[in-house]
C-alpha cells in the first residue's frame, strides 16, 4: 500500500510540473502578444491575432512553394505523379520540415529529395538520416557540399580536397604537392565543422588530436545526401 501512495505522489509532482512548464509556456505567449499590441496600439487579442495570421500566412505560402517546386521538379525529368508512396515515419517529418524551410535553395533541395523518393525503381531509397542532416544544413553549407560532390572522380574515403577557395570551389590535392593548403574563412571553417559533425565529410587531424581545415575528406553519407537531393531523368 505504501508504494502505490508514493507512486500517486510521484504522479501528482509529475502533472504539477507540467501545469506549471504549460502555464509558463502561455504566460510567455502572452507577454509576447502585449509587446507586440504595444507597438501597434491595439489590445493584446489583436496583437495575438497578428502572430497567428503571420504564421499561418508564411507556413501556407512555403507550403504552396514546396507543392508547385516538387510538381516542375516532376515534370523536367518526365513524370506526371508520383509513383512509389513514402512511409509515413518518413513522409510526416520530410514534410513537416520541408514547409517549415524559409531558404529557398534549402527548400528546393527538399522538393527534390521529396520527388526522387517517389520515383518507383528510382536513384534513391530515401532514408531518416537524409532528414535529419538536411534539416540541420544552413545555405552556405547545402552549397559546399554541392561543390564538394560535384568533382565526378572524388574516391571517397581516400583523396585528400582543398578547402581554401570554398564555397566557390574546391581542388584535389595531389601526392606531389606538399604545400599546406591555407585553410577558408571563420565562415566556411564553421560550416565544415558543422558537416564533418553530420557525417557529410571528415576532417583531417594532427598528432595532437586537432582538425585540419585546410584539407578534408570525403565520405559515404555526404555523397549519398547530395545525389538523393540531385534531380535524375526518370528510370521508366
Amino acid at each position: 500500500m505504501t508504494d502505490e501512495i508514493e507512486a500517486v505522489k510521484e504522479s501528482a509532482k509529475a502533472v504539477q510540473e507540467v501545469a506549471k512548464t504549460s502555464g509558463k509556456m502561455i504566460e510567455a505567449t502572452k507577454d509576447f502578444c502585449g509587446f507586440i499590441s504595444r507597438y501597434i496600439s491595439g489590445p493584446l487579442e489583436q496583437g495575438m491575432g497578428i502572430v497567428e495570421d503571420k504564421l499561418k500566412h508564411i507556413r501556407w505560402e512555403r507550403k504552396i512553394r514546396l507543392m508547385q517546386r516538387a510538381n516542375d521538379f516532376r515534370m523536367s525529368i518526365g513524370i506526371d505523379a508520383p509513383i512509389k508512396p513514402i512511409p509515413l515515419k518518413l513522409a510526416i517529418p520530410l514534410l513537416e520540415a520541408a514547409s517549415l524551410e524559409d531558404d529557398d535553395y534549402l527548400q528546393d533541395l527538399w522538393a527534390k529529395l521529396l520527388v526522387n523518393s517517389t520515383i518507383e525503381n528510382g536513384p534513391v531509397d530515401l532514408k531518416r538520416s537524409y532528414i535529419d542532416i538536411l534539416e540541420s544544413l544552413s545555405h552556405l553549407e547545402a552549397k559546399i557540399l554541392s561543390v564538394i560532390y560535384a568533382i565526378p572522380d572524388v574516391e571517397i574515403g581516400n583523396k585528400l580536397l582543398i578547402t581554401t577557395n570554398l564555397p566557390a570551389s574546391i581542388e584535389m590535392k595531389y601526392e606531389d604537392n606538399r604545400e599546406v593548403p591555407i585553410p577558408p574563412n571563420a565562415e566556411v571553417t564553421f560550416a565544415l565543422a558543422n558537416l564533418a559533425r553530420l557525417g557529410c565529410i571528415s576532417l583531417p587531424t594532427t598528432w595532437g588530436g586537432g582538425q585540419i581545415f585546410g584539407h578534408i575528406y570525403p565520405s559515404v553519407l555526404g555523397r549519398s545526401l547530395v545525389e538523393a537531393c540531385t534531380l535524375k531523368p526518370s528510370p521508366v
